[in-house]
């Protein structure tokens, strides 16, 4: 990523001019403060960030870094808050770690170009997606051992479990739709195809759990309806691959998109966009508070985290994260 050369330029530009400097740092403590004092309105989930070039995860509630997590790349958080797990970026593993302590309990080798991690809503298992392999790794997480790899399907990218923990939907990006895994045999046992779009990237459940909602590479989400299985909608989003949220209310259908600055606010129901909401450069992971009253972008090319009212969508506030590149989100309650 060339995110640092604008970065960059703007530090050169500060040190030629020292008033700038001062007024800067000025600013920078008057935005500390104010984020201290409203962290917990605006976090009141617990909310995990990956920093990516930081090698860690911020807990953006306290500023709370848990690092030694090479190239931390997205993380999956249980929905009890008590385990967190990261895949790297670079190295070919994932990590389970004590949420609280930040403690790093177990590195698995699951195979080359790690992607994507989910944990059950029941908390028995873990899952991790290695893209260069073909494959998703299951973790017991009774046992904290990784029970089984699966091959799933050309080029996997992220999972999403059903709220019972039966079945896990992997997106094939290397191919034209999702991998469905049975959860009490460890078997794939099926794909959904998703014509209309190009490499399924993430992907989410509705509140009913009847409609898969699927963000590609480019800059489409289509809604796939699960029991008949056919593409609902193919809806033009920006540009980029990005993350996508259902919100816990079922209300809105949110969208990130790294190649470009906004957030995509989808209806469910009319299956239209109805509000793109400016970020700055580079929103990809996107993840709404339990409460639905906070969605969160995490916006790559700015490294802050954007809040966004949910009742307003508008911004309410641009949080500076404490590392550089954050790439994905995580929520207690809502992951």
């Amino acid at each position: 990523m060339k995110l640092n050369n604008q970065q960059h330029a703007s530090s050169v530009r500060f040190r030629w001019f020292p008033y700038h400097l001062g007024l800067a740092i000025a600013l920078s403590t008057t935005v500390a403060c104010v984020q201290a004092a409203t962290s917990s309105e605006f976090f009141p989930q617990p909310v995990y960030t990956t920093l990516t070039k930081a090698n860690g995860v911020e807990e953006m509630a306290t500023s709370r870094t848990i690092e030694g997590l090479p190239t931390a790349h997205y993380d999956a958080i249980s929905a009890d808050g008590k385990w967190l797990m990261v895949s790297s970026k670079d190295q070919p593993e994932a990590y389970l770690l004590d949420a609280q302590s930040g403690k790093k309990l177990a590195t698995y080798k699951i195979g080359k170009v790690p992607q994507g991690v989910a944990i059950s809503p029941d908390g028995r298992w873990g899952m991790a997606v290695a893209a260069g392999e073909g494959t998703v790794s299951i973790i017991d997480l009774k046992t904290r051992k990784l029970v089984r790899t699966i091959i799933v399907g050309k080029t996997p990218h992220n999972i999403r479990f059903t709220r019972d923990s039966r079945i896990a939907y992997v997106t094939l990006q290397g191919g034209s739709g999702v991998a469905v895994v049975d959860m009490a045999s460890l078997k794939k046992i099926g794909e959904i195809p998703v014509p209309g779009i190009k490499g399924p990237h993430n992907l989410d459940l509705s509140a009913d759990g009847k409609t898969l909602w699927v963000r590609d590479f480019v800059g489409k989400v289509a809604a796939v309806d699960i029991a008949s299985r056919k593409v609902e909608a193919v809806i033009p989003v920006g540009l980029g691959h990005g993350g996508i949220d259902v919100t816990p209310d079922g209300r809105y259908v949110v969208a990130g998109a790294i190649a470009d600055h906004v957030v995509d606010v989808i209806d469910p129901k009319t299956k239209k966009v109805i509000k793109r909401i400016d970020v700055g450069q580079g929103p990809h992971g996107v993840r709404a508070s339990a409460d639905g009253r906070w969605i969160y972008a995490s916006v790559t090319g700015t490294n802050r985290i954007a809040v966004i009212d949910a009742g307003t969508l508008t911004v309410a506030k641009q949080v500076a994260i404490t590392g550089q590149v954050p790439f994905w989100i995580s929520v207690v309650g809502n992951d």
